[in-house]
Formats: C-alpha cells, structure tokens, sequence
C-alpha cells in the first residue's frame, strides 16, 4: 500500500488498537451496569422486606396526622432527559405544591431548587419521615421498574432542569438514585452548585467499588440526619 510509514501505521496499527480498547471499555460497561442493575434489584427487595413491618404503621400515622394521601407522586427528570413518576410517602399537607411561588423566597438554597429547612407545610409525622429518611422507601419501587438506581444523582423536577448550566446537564447522563455523593456529604447543608459538583464527579468516577462504598456510607449519613429536613 502506497503512502508513508506513518500512514500505514495509522491504517494498521492505531485504528485496530483503539478498536480494541473501545471494545474493552463497552464490555466493562456492559458489566457494570449488568452488576449494577442486580445490585439494585436485591437490594431494593431486601430494606422492602425488612421495613414491612412498620410500613402499614407509617401509612396509619399518615392518615391520622393529616387529611390526604398517603404516597406523594411527583414527576421527576430521569436518565436521559426521561419523565417518570417519582414516590415518597407523603411528608407534607395537601396541596403543598400550590403555595411555592408564595415560600420561595424563603428558600435556603441556591439555584433553582427550593428547600426551606423550617418548611410550614411539613406535617408533625412528615418531619419524622424526612429525618429518618423513611418518606423515601417508596422509592425502592421505582428502583425495582429501572426509573431509579440504589446509587446515582438525585432526580430532579423538569422545572428546575430546565435551568440548569450545560455542563450541569452531564448529570442526566446517568440513571438517578437514592443516594449519592451529595447524600453523604450534607444533603441540604451543602449549596446548589456543589451538590452538581458532586454528582458530576460520581458521573466521571462510577464504578461497582465507588457504588458500593457510597451504599456503606449512606448508613451513616442516614442515623447521622445531616441535612435531613
């Protein structure tokens, strides 16, 4: 083949060498979310089965607390820009969504989300469940159709996605989660710009061993409460 060394090397050396690398580095893909999803599954199926017993016990205390339902369905932004329905156990009076544009400027965080750490509308039992984290059980649900991960970016509302920067979009290139860097590092005590930070850092570094050692720490930050409200 006519042309110069380097061009032949380019044809017959490079190009196969990087196939081979790419080729690589999509069966390691492939095997980290096959791992991933398995994880998911068993995990999300054992902590259903292990607060059983005291799920009917929230859904009672829900009731009695405050007129309403007792999930909180919410739509939420998923991988790839996907809309799905998002559950927790309700935490707040009916219809709390309606008065936001009366509370936002109250909001202690930066950005376009909103959180009040002293929000009004969180009923006596909500502010239970949202110490203890058990408002967000439900979401093993979605864990177990695919909209959700154990471990993964916190989705957000298509509100509050629709502001975000470019480079804040990266975010969305994976499946959310329950918990993640942003969940063991402060939840609400940390600002809205370093909570993307965080998450694109764990877009940059995910892997089976990074997933696992943020599920150990969660345990932790949960009986902790940091940033729990």
């Amino acid at each position: 083949m006519a042309g110069s060394p380097e061009l032949q090397e380019a044809v017959y050396g490079k190009e196969p060498a990087a196939s081979i690398v790419e080729l690589k580095m999509v069966r390691e893909d492939r095997f980290y979310h096959f791992l991933k999803r398995g994880t998911d599954v068993v995990v999300a199926i054992f902590l259903l089965t292990l607060f059983l017993p005291i799920i009917p016990v929230v859904t009672i205390l829900i009731k009695l607390d405050s007129p309403g339902p007792i999930f909180f369905r919410q739509k939420r932004v998923g991988k790839n820009g996907r809309i799905f329905s998002f559950y927790k156990f309700r935490s707040m009076v009916s219809g709390a969504e309606n008065v936001i544009g009366a509370l936002r400027p109250l909001s202690g965080v930066d950005g376009p989300v909103f959180k009040i750490k002293n929000d009004p509308r969180i009923t006596r039992v909500g502010r239970f469940l949202r110490r203890s984290s058990l408002d967000e059980l439900p979401q093993l649900l979605n864990v177990i159709k695919g909209e959700m991960s154990i471990v993964g970016p916190r989705p957000n509302l298509p509100s509050e996605v629709s502001q975000y920067l470019p480079w804040q979009k990266r975010r969305l290139e994976v499946t959310p989660g329950i918990t993640c860097f942003w969940q063991i590092a402060g939840r609400s005590h940390i600002g809205f710009q370093e909570w993307m930070r965080l998450d694109l850092e764990y877009v940059r570094k995910r892997s089976y061993v990074t997933d696992l050692k943020i599920m150990f720490k969660t345990v932790p930050a949960v009986i902790a409460r940091k940033g729990a409200y």
